[in-house]
């Protein structure tokens, strides 16, 4: 479905960072989509045909390893672009990239994008500083898992996904947190549990609510705080 050229000002804050007739000129070639729960993007050494700008929900870039492990690097939602390496001109990502939370997303075929957006763009000089950000965002998740307790990293994972999402609910299985936090599934049952216990968050049948935003900042480590003001600076305070 391509999106109406009187749409309101768009959702993906990096869309709505760039001036309104910069962004008419792009909307007829973005094509509104549906992204579905473990829906995949790129395949290793595939070639991207596609590029996103999510509106909601949440997409996993992963790196996997030749026994068929994988492990979460960075996710992106509503402040970011899937299909980075289009914009640094290379046609293949060597990890994999799905949707992690279901949502919708303004896509944009890889070809049309190197051709509307080009060094004269305002997208083209936005996207210099997003891919510093999310290359922070890989920096400071390395060292998050390093350094911080699986309770601190559940948290941040929790906030960030919250913050993408825009709702206190969406779905979450303790077997895919473990594979995106990389710890066994045991382990994350019972950090869950613990939070749960305190009436931060609720979980029941692969629904995962917050009811405790403040109470889950209090106990995160730094790292959230880190990668947000981040995007906050590069994109402006947002209510999303």
């Amino acid at each position: 479905m391509s999106v109406s050229q009187n749409s309101h000002k768009p959702v993906n804050r990096l869309l709505a960072a760039i001036p309104p007739e910069e962004y008419q000129r792009l909307l007829p070639h973005l094509k509104l989509v549906s992204l579905e729960y473990k829906q995949i993007l790129y395949q290793p050494n595939e070639p991207i045909q596609d590029i996103y700008f999510p509106n909601n929900g949440v997409i996993s870039l992963l790196t996997v390893m030749e026994n068929g492990e994988a492990i979460e690097v960075a996710t992106v939602g509503n402040e970011g672009m899937v299909g980075l390496p289009v914009f640094l001109e290379a046609d293949t990502i060597p990890g994999q990239a799905f949707s992690q939370i279901p949502g919708e997303a303004l896509q944009m075929r890889a070809d049309v994008f190197k051709r509307e957006v080009t060094s004269a763009s305002p997208l083209f000089k936005l996207l210099q500083s997003y891919t510093q950000a999310l290359f922070n965002q890989i920096a400071q998740s390395a060292a998050c898992n390093r350094l911080h307790s699986i309770e601190e990293r559940f948290c941040r994972w929790m906030l960030m996904t919250q913050d993408r999402v825009g709702s206190n609910e969406f779905p979450l299985t303790h077997e895919f947190l473990g594979q995106m936090l990389g710890v066994r599934r045991a382990s994350v049952s019972v950090v869950a549990a613990t939070i749960q216990k305190a009436g931060f968050i609720s979980y029941r049948r692969g629904k995962m609510s917050i009811l405790d935003r403040e109470g889950l900042e209090d106990i995160t480590c730094e790292c959230y705080g880190i990668v947000k003001a981040e995007f906050d600076r590069l994109l402006g305070n947002s209510d999303q």
